[in-house]
């Protein structure tokens, strides 16, 4: 299968600045998500820490679900969907992570999770059926989004839970807005991945997150 043109740059995109965070750590810290600097101004960080990685374990991992996932998105929506849809998720798991963690000004993240989740969850939207990790798409989603919840209440491992969420939900909302058969054809499919959605809303208002 010939990658896209678009999937290549955004993979040497975030390899390339990686790679230089890696080895330039003032470099890391001006563009890193931090709390602190956001709420003083620099809301830059809350796109540029999307194409920041930790290690090339971290990297390679985000990277590889891109790879595998992407060109569902970009065959099915065009370039200018798929770029969307990065993009969208890219920010709703920084607008949720802000919003979750806005009083504490020393929470740090980074890394392109929030944007891969958004693509891997528009994937699943435009084909509920497909196998990942050896279920049916929207199985894991909504596997995955409840122990999402999980992890954003026990804050388990040095993972950015949050911006996983918020960016399943940009990849879910942009995908419907491009393709809104998927609300016809797939219903209960779009249901079901709603479910944890309004579960961490309510859990979110009655603040048990």
């Amino acid at each position: 299968m010939n990658l896209p043109l678009v999937l290549i740059a955004m993979i040497v995109i975030n390899a390339i600045v990686s790679y230089k965070g890696f080895n330039d750590i003032s470099f890391f810290r001006k563009y890193e998500f931090h709390i602190g600097s956001i709420r003083a101004g620099e809301q830059y960080r809350m796109f540029t820490s999307a194409f920041l990685h930790a290690d090339w374990m971290h990297l390679g991992f985000n990277m590889l679900t891109l790879y595998f996932f992407a060109p569902v998105v970009i065959y099915n929506m065009g370039i200018l969907g798929f770029l969307l849809v990065y993009f969208a998720s890219l920010i709703c798991g920084s607008l949720l992570t802000l919003s979750f963690h806005k009083n504490e000004p020393s929470y740090r993240a980074i890394g392109a999770s929030g944007a891969v989740m958004g693509v891997l969850f528009s994937s699943i939207l435009i084909y509920p059926d497909m196998q990942v990790n050896f279920m049916p798409g929207y199985i894991f989603g909504i596997v995955y989004l409840l122990f999402t919840i999980y992890g954003m209440k026990t804050r388990a491992g040095n993972i950015g839970h949050t911006a996983h969420f918020g960016g399943a939900i940009g990849g879910f909302i942009i995908t419907l807005i491009r393709i809104p058969d998927i609300l016809f054809h797939n219903t209960m499919v779009v249901i079901l991945l709603a479910v944890p959605v309004v579960v961490m809303l309510i859990m979110a208002k009655a603040g048990k997150l």
